[in-house]
């Protein structure tokens, strides 16, 4: 499992729902130093297929929530831009958006999402949302860099769920949820849910329509509960996470981005918005726009393999005739598209869709072609 790390059960940290987990029979594994459910005594295989087919419930109250807390949406927005290259400033009020934190050389610290509250009297407010293993380091690098007018505020007595699957819609309606259905992909709202106070925003890392809703961390069972109720909706691990992120298609941070990787050559282009990449004003402009002009060395794919063997983080990519032509970063089966999926860096001429290229798994080459990604279509919520 992708940042599964050693630690006693003693010293690894536990989510408000880590009981609920247990109970359910899942099986608890170490995970960026929090002790969370990797799958449940279904397996991954079911799992996946459910959140494909159904709704799954995630318990990532590992993640970090946090609010960048200024004067007014202007000056936040502006401090923020020093630090990642999306476009802030014009995020309406209710809007959700993608971006990465930079190092000044341009490689990626942590990919995080930013939103805007809705409500005219939290205008100032930036809600952020960033990976558990990287949450301190992030904190610590925006503190040290924001203005003294600006503040931020971590909000680790919230829990943090999310709701995924075709079901997820029927589910929330159900649910009297009606403000939740009324958003589109990548907005948020604040609304009542089985009569609880939550935070959602209509997003997700599965590739299916839904939710992520932050509650907090004392009403997180009883939601949890209550969302468990409907009959369409079984909780899911960190395991079926995993793949059905790959068969989106999307980044894990540690894997396929990190310090060493740019945003153009993970294929993140699309999330640096015009007048970023025209301005600048970013850690790491320079090669960034460099790398937009010109091209980069290496580029993300995904590749699909023949057989049934799946290839694993770190093993060689290469031409039919044996030359080295990049690594994979994240692999597996996909059980969605019903064959082993990886994705990995290549150099440009091995990059264009329909490329033959070969992944080596203990010595023996497996082959494959490079294919659009997601692997599977993404069902947001346009």
């Amino acid at each position: 499992m992708a940042d599964t790390v050693a630690g006693s059960a003693d010293t690894l940290a536990r989510t408000p729902l880590h009981a609920r987990h247990v109970d359910a029979g899942a099986r608890i594994v170490p995970f960026a130093g929090w002790a969370m459910p990797v799958q449940y005594p279904t397996g991954i295989l079911a799992e996946h297929l459910w959140t494909r087919s159904r709704a799954g419930l995630f318990d990532v109250s590992h993640m970090g929530q946090a609010t960048l807390v200024g004067p007014d949406h202007e000056t936040t927005a502006r401090a923020l831009e020093t630090l990642v290259p999306a476009a802030i400033r014009e995020l309406a009020p209710g809007q959700q958006r993608y971006t990465q934190l930079l190092t000044d050389e341009g490689g990626i610290l942590d990919d995080l999402m930013v939103s805007r509250p809705l409500a005219d009297a939290d205008q100032g407010r930036l809600h952020l949302v960033v990976n558990a293993g990287t949450k301190e380091g992030d904190y610590a690098h925006m503190v040290a860099r924001l203005p003294a007018n600006l503040r931020l505020e971590r909000h680790d007595d919230r829990a943090l769920l999310a709701l995924q699957g075709p079901a997820a819609e029927a589910v929330m309606a159900d649910a009297g949820a009606a403000d939740a259905v009324a958003l589109t992909f990548m907005r948020t709202a604040r609304i009542r849910l089985h009569g609880f106070d939550v935070h959602v925003s209509r997003s997700g890392y599965t590739g299916e329509d839904g939710w992520e809703i932050s509650v907090s961390a004392a009403d997180a069972p009883a939601l949890w509960d209550a969302l468990l109720a409907d009959e369409r909706v079984e909780p899911i691990g960190l395991g079926a996470r995993d793949s059905l992120r790959l068969e989106a298609g999307l980044c894990l941070y540690g894997h396929d981005i990190d310090t060493t990787t740019s945003p153009v050559e993970a294929g993140l282009t699309w999330s640096i918005q015009k007048r970023r990449r025209e301005d600048g004003g970013f850690p790491g402009a320079a090669r960034i726009q460099r790398e937009l002009a010109g091209g980069a060395a290496r580029t993300r794919v995904g590749i699909a393999l023949e057989g049934r063997a799946p290839a694993r983080e770190g093993a060689p990519i290469t031409t039919p005739d044996g030359e080295g032509v990049g690594v994979v970063t994240s692999g597996g089966f996909g059980p969605s598209v019903e064959r082993p999926i990886v994705m990995g860096y290549v150099t440009p001429q091995a990059a264009a869709v329909g490329t033959a290229l070969h992944c080596v798994v203990r010595g023996k080459p497996l082959s494959g072609l490079v294919v659009p990604m997601p692997f599977t279509p993404a069902r947001f919520k346009r």
